[in-house]
Formats: C-alpha cells, structure tokens, sequence
C-alpha cells in the first residue's frame, strides 16, 4: 500500500481499477530545408490546420448533442488558436527565416511562447499552457501521420492515471466510465480540473509521480476531498474510506436537499448566495449546488490565446453564454484584472519590481483604453441576453472610480449612437480591495450600485502579506482584527446609502467564517460551487441576533489568533466542519 499526496482538484471518494494512460509527445525531428522547399512545408502545415480544424468541429458538434454547452468554450478557443493569422504569421515567419522543416518550426516557435506564460506566478495563466499544447500536439500529430488513443472508447469502469491531460481529451473521454482522474501535474483552476468538477468526477491532480508506480489494473483509491491517492488499499484502509463516503453522501444528500430552500436564517434574514466561475463550464456545476446566481465571472481567460487579444465578439459570445445559461439569475462579471501575480506575456511586464503594487488591474486597463473599452462593449452587448452587473478590480480611490464611470458613459453613448442594443440598467459596482478604498467606502458608495469585497486582496493588503510567499504565510489571517474592522466599515458605509455589499474572497465559502460574516451584514456571500450547501447549512442554523452577538464580541478581542481560536471552538463544537 502507498499512499500520495497531490492537490485536491475535484471532491468525491472512489476505487477502482486504473487504466494508466501515457500519451507521451513523439519526439520532433529537425533538418534543414532549402528554399525552394518552403511553400510545400507550408501546403504540409495548412493541410494538418485543415484536418485539426475538422476534428474539433466534429468534437464540437458531439459535444453540443451530447452535453449541452458545458465544455463548448474549451473547443471555441481551440478552433479560434488553430485559425488564428497572428500565430500563423509568426510560424510563417519562422519558417524562412530558420530554414527548418515545419514540424521543428512550429514546435520552437510554440515552445518560446510557452516559456514565457510558464514564468507568470498566477497558476490559472500557468495552466492555459495546456490548451495550447493541446491544439499544437493535435496539428503535429496530423504532420507526423501519428494516430492518438481516443479515450472515448474505454469501456469498462476505471480510474485514469496519467502523466498530464489535455483538454480536448477531458471533453472526448467516455464520462459514464471513468470512475476517478488522478494525474502528475495540473491543479485546481486547470481545464482537467475545471471539467472533472463540471462532470462530478473526484480528481487528485499535481501527484508528480504516480505514473510510476501504477500498472494498468491496480486497485486504486482517490480521495479528491483531500488530495490522496492510494495505491492497492488493504482492506482497513478500504473499510475506513467507505464509511467516510457513506458519512459524506449522506451529509450531501442532506446538504443538496436544501437547493431549493432560501439561505434565510432562523429570524427571517436572507443572505444571496453566488458562485465564483472561471470559464463558462462552471455553471452547470453552480446550478447543481443551488447557487442564486453568478458573484464573480473571472474574465481573464478569454485573455490568454497566444499572439492576440480577443476580439469584442469573442467576448460577447461568452458574456452570453454564461448569462443565458443563468436563465435570469444574475451574473456579475470583473473586468480585466491582469497585472500583479497574473502575467499574461506581450500584455504585463513579468519583470516589474513590484507587480501587487503596480501596473494591475484597473490601473491597466485605464492605461490601455483600447483593450478596457473594447470588453464594456462586450459586456453591455451581451446585457441583453440576461441581468448582468459590472464590477471594477482593484479601485483605490474616487479619482479611479470616476475615471471608469466616464469612460462607461462613453461607450453607453457610442453604443446609442450606432443603434446597439443594450440594457441601460446594469448595475455597476467596484471592489474593495485595498484599504484605501475601505476606509473611502462613504465616498465611493454614493457612485456605484453596489460593492463587492476581495478578501484575498484585501487582507493581503491589509496585513502587508504577500499571499505566495511561504515564508510569510503564517501572518495571512483573515480573522485579524484589522480586516474584520475594513469589512464592517465597508458594510457601513454602503447600508447607509443603501446599496448592498458582496463577498467574493476565498473567505465567503469558509463556513468557519460564516456566522462572522452574517454578524457583520453581508448581503450576498460569492465561493465556488461546492461551498455553497455547507454555508447554506449554517445560514438556515443560526439566527441574525447570534451572528451579532459572535461579532460583537470578537471585536472586543485584540489578536487574529485569539479570534481564530474562539470561533473555532465556538463552530465545531455546533457543527461537524470535518463532513463539510
């Protein structure tokens, strides 16, 4: 028995039989051509764009039939990279200045791109890398004549062990028999990870070597909750599992039966409930978690294709898609948050001296007017098609705000003025993100319709914490007593006019945090889709005059570990947190 530890990508508890799949890359040959060779390397690299391009589109239209369009986006992005004239230029490019065959070329020009997104400290952005090695391996693979194992035809129950998997075969895979996914590398916010959680597969990504130690055929148990994998189980090991999963479905079960039910405590105070998504996939995981709507959409993906920015229609397309699939519900979208730990090459300088207090976010986009105003007209396009809110990242002051909200006004006018249709209501809010912007809140409340808080940034921010600092991360507390005082000012402020105030940070689906949250006025709590029954829970236990009362004594305390402590104790002695 060997147990390993990786990163917990999908939650789930199951065993099985591993199917260990090695679709290794082929090596790439190299040798110098003449010429007068050229033109026919680039008919050899049109033709396998060609038949690239026909795959993905007969991939697509099963996917519609099959699954709705939970995985549509990840084939539209591949399609639009394999149609892309800027890419192609550069291989074109390449092509006579190397004098080397298309296969190397493309390869190296593919690789050179690759180093650079690998160098960004943001592992979303490190893991598009897969999507573009997807669509290059797919156009080499037509080059080379090699034909790929379609993992479509499994057809017996298995777990898949593998090295790494690309995207394109996370959506082709035959969902009905793979039981688990446990792989080398990937984590959490990868397309693997993203889809396995869509498809309610548990997954353990990130395990580094377990492609070593796994036949074909071995027992193997994933506890995708935790991030373990256990090869060949003895029957203790085996026996503890399962009742663990027992205890966990029926907690689920428990937990899903309150979808339906209004995140209202005990005293008759409803709290909204959002979900957090990256790509449009992850709706149908929101929807399957009861979430009220959509409380942050993170826009930076659609960022990512190498060589160009995405056009004003590619960012409508998927505007509304999410918001049709919402049904009415509404969905929040941040612009363009780029900068800081999220590096996307020819955009951002990875080499700022001091990116989390640089040229990030709305300081980026006010700089770069084309880009910022190129996406609100996306964005106010695709109001139309559902109830969309608008938020801006990163607002340090009014002078940041009112900059925003001119050139908003700008592009409505623009708009009116060709006869676009758009929803003049939308609702627009900013994040608070930075203690500036907190301890302005009065001001910036009486300009927009609603805030949204960052606990991540902010309590970095705050508490002068770099977030991806290890040696630091001890001091990277949430319950300190300075980032409980910015919330509640926060709060004020905005009551006080009457708008209403969001969470959106990693902190709003810890149900450790929850009773604090209520205590402190929260309207709407936004986390990932899995957090949303457990918070529920709680909610529906409790009644407004405890949350406050919790409040009002934590913060008579002086220190965020004596805070800590105290409600901790205080929540698993009410809950059993373990079976959240």
């Amino acid at each position: 028995m060997m147990e390993l530890k990786g990163i917990p990508a999908s939650p789930g508890i199951v065993t099985g039989k591993a199917f260990l799949y090695l679709d290794d890359n082929p090596p790439i040959p190299k040798y110098d051509i003449s010429p007068s060779i050229i033109p026919l390397e680039l008919e050899r690299f049109e033709e396998a764009q060609r038949k690239a391009i026909r795959e993905l589109e007969i991939l697509k239209q099963r996917t519609n039939s099959e699954m709705s369009e939970e995985t549509v986006g990840v084939l539209d992005s591949h399609l639009m990279l394999l149609q892309d004239p800027e890419v192609r230029e550069r291989i074109v490019e390449e092509l006579y200045a190397q004098k080397k065959n298309i296969e190397w070329v493309i390869h190296m020009t593919i690789q050179s791109y690759l180093e650079k997104l690998n160098h960004t400290s943001d592992p979303y952005l490190r893991e598009r890398t897969a999507d573009i090695n997807d669509v290059t391996r797919r156009v080499l693979n037509h080059l080379l004549h090699r034909e790929r194992i379609s993992l479509s035809d499994i057809g017996e129950e298995v777990i898949l062990v593998g090295k790494d998997l690309l995207p394109s075969e996370a959506i082709a895979m035959n969902k009905r028999m793979i039981l688990g996914i446990a792989l080398d590398e990937g984590g959490k916010t990868s397309h693997t990870a993203i889809l396995a959680r869509a498809f309610e597969i548990p997954a353990v990504l990130g395990l580094r070597e377990i492609t070593k130690h796994v036949h074909t055929g071995d027992e193997i148990l994933i506890d995708g909750n935790r991030g373990i994998v256990i090869l060949k189980p003895d029957e203790a090991t085996k026996t503890y599992y399962m009742k663990t999963l027992e205890a966990r479905t029926k907690k689920e079960v428990e937990l899903l039966s309150l979808n339906e039910l209004p995140a209202e405590t005990k005293d008759g105070k409803l709290i909204c409930l959002m979900g957090n998504i990256e790509v449009p996939e992850e709706v149908e995981a929101l929807k399957g978690h009861g979430a009220e709507g959509v409380g942050l959409y993170r826009s930076e993906f659609l960022f990512l294709n190498p060589g160009r920015l995405p056009s004003e229609q590619m960012q409508y397309e998927a505007y509304r898609r999410v918001l049709e699939a919402m049904e009415g519900k509404t969905v929040t979208i941040r612009t363009l948050d780029l900068g800081g730990d999220k590096i996307i090459p020819d955009l951002v300088d990875a080499n700022e001296k001091n990116p989390l207090l640089g040229w990030r976010a709305i300081r980026f986009c006010l700089s770069r007017v084309n880009i910022f105003r190129t996406q609100l007209r996306a964005l106010f396009r695709a109001s139309v098609h559902g109830k969309l809110q608008i938020m801006f990242p990163m607002i340090s002051g009014i002078e940041e705000l009112n900059q925003t909200l001119e050139l908003v006004e700008q592009v409505k006018q623009d708009l009116r003025s060709e006869g676009v249709p758009f929803n003049e209501k939308v609702a627009i809010g900013c994040m608070i993100e930075i203690p500036s912007a907190a301890l302005t809140s009065d001001v910036l409340a009486r300009k927009v319709e609603f805030f949204s808080i960052g606990t991540n940034d902010l309590i970095q921010y705050t508490i002068a914490v770099d977030r991806g600092n290890q040696r630091t991360a001890y001091l990277y507390e949430p319950f300190h007593p300075a980032v409980l005082r910015l919330i509640r000012m926060t709060v004020e402020n905005a009551h006080a006019v009457g708008i209403p105030v969001a969470m959106c940070g990693e902190m709003a689906g810890d149900p450790l945090a929850t009773v604090i949250l209520l205590g402190l006025g929260l309207d709407e709590l936004s986390m990932n889709a899995f957090s949303i029954p457990a918070v529920k829970k709680i909610i529906r236990s409790v009644s407004m005059a405890e949350a406050e009362e919790l409040v009002g004594t934590v913060m008579e305390m002086r220190s965020g570990k004596e805070i800590d402590t105290y409600v901790r104790q205080l929540m698993e002695k009410r809950f059993d947190l373990n079976t959240y």
